[in-house]
């Protein structure tokens, strides 16, 4: 499936739906909604409790009857209705009355490199849901290498590479289209998980989520190299006893958990490469790599990828609403027209 500039500057909404948040972007008024894909539901009545930010700290939170659940996994919508319905909340009325007023709305969706036609139409009725008559899938490659400001359109190689929650994308673009790109399973959920098993075997404490993230971060700037503190203090419940305590862990056995995922990810990069035509693979000696999405500021993730690809290696200024901005900037058309294979190498 192809779209072009064209039927993007027709669309008047678009749409991110990730595993982590939900961006949505309106013609004329810019980034409306940046919200946590998350969703609480009461399971006596059905009735949706809470949306966003207020569900997503309501998880490990709530009683038997409050279901906390993400309708989007890895990029792809697995639950369309409670999707819909978290749109709608997300989007409020005032907006939703703005956008039935368009005749015949257009709407348009990253969807990930090489997804299948269910993960494509489960996006499309999605968004028909919500009264859209057409639905546009851009490749989510190619949208965020728009926003990040890469010359997608020139016959020059733009390597990005796009770590979300779910999924870590690597690609290899060159004029508007994608010439080489590895979609891999692992993303910053992945980390996490590696992280949190780790605490629970040999620390015998068990952590939410949310309190990797300040682990993560003490490992500072250089946290994927031997350099930082050597130890942090961490607080959850102990295995055994069921009781609060804290630990102090040894961030060099944290860079070693946090390294199993991560290969994966550097397979997936070696791939990319390998397949790659060489003039391409000279054009990245000198551009390198950008990285882009919510998981990319990862402490020392960019200087790993530094060490094991030999060329420069680049952050996004904004790298999580790349994807977003992107496509907006394709339905404002704010660029240069350009070859435009989104879902199809």
């Amino acid at each position: 499936m192809t779209v072009s500039l064209e039927q993007l500057r027709r669309c008047h909404v678009a749409v991110d739906l990730g595993a982590a948040r939900t961006r949505v972007f309106v013609k004329g008024a810019g980034l409306v909604v940046d919200e946590p894909s998350v969703t609480a539901v009461n399971t006596r009545t059905g009735a949706l409790i809470a949306v966003g930010t207020f569900a997503e700290q309501m998880t490990g939170r709530t009683p038997d009857y409050i279901r906390v659940a993400r309708p989007v996994s890895g990029g792809t919508v697995i639950d369309i209705e409670m999707a819909q319905r978290m749109l709608r909340h997300l989007l409020g009325e005032k907006l939703r009355r703005q956008l039935r007023r368009k005749p015949r709305l257009r709407a348009a969706a990253c969807t990930p490199h090489d997804s299948d036609p269910l993960a494509q139409r489960a996006a499309t009725e999605t968004l028909m849901g919500l009264g859209a008559c057409r639905v546009e899938l851009v490749d989510t490659l190619i949208a965020a290498a728009v926003g990040c400001g890469l010359p997608v359109e020139q016959p020059t190689a733009s390597m990005i590479m796009v770590c979300g929650a779910a999924t870590t994308q690597i690609a290899v673009l060159s004029l508007g289209a994608t010439v080489t790109a590895v979609r891999i399973p692992i993303g910053g959920e992945a980390i996490d998980h590696a992280v949190i098993q780790h605490l629970r075997h040999q620390h015998e404490l068990m952590v939410p989520s949310q309190s990797v993230r300040p682990l993560q971060l003490a490992l500072n700037d250089n946290g994927l190299t031997p350099q930082g503190p050597e130890s942090t203090e961490i607080h959850g419940r102990d295995v055994t006893t069921g009781r609060a305590r804290s630990v102090l862990v040894d961030t060099a056995a944290v860079r070693d958990a946090i390294h199993t995922p991560l290969t994966a990810v550097l397979d997936g990069i070696g791939r990319v490469l390998r397949d790659c035509p060489p003039d391409l693979v000279a054009d990245l000696a000198e551009r390198g790599v950008t990285m882009v999405g919510g998981s990319a500021r990862l402490p020392g993730l960019d200087q790993l990828l530094r060490n094991y690809t030999g060329m420069p290696v680049h952050i996004a200024e904004r790298p999580d609403v790349c994807a977003i901005l992107g496509l907006g900037t394709m339905l404002e058309g704010q660029i240069q027209p350009m070859v435009l294979d989104p879902l199809a190498e």
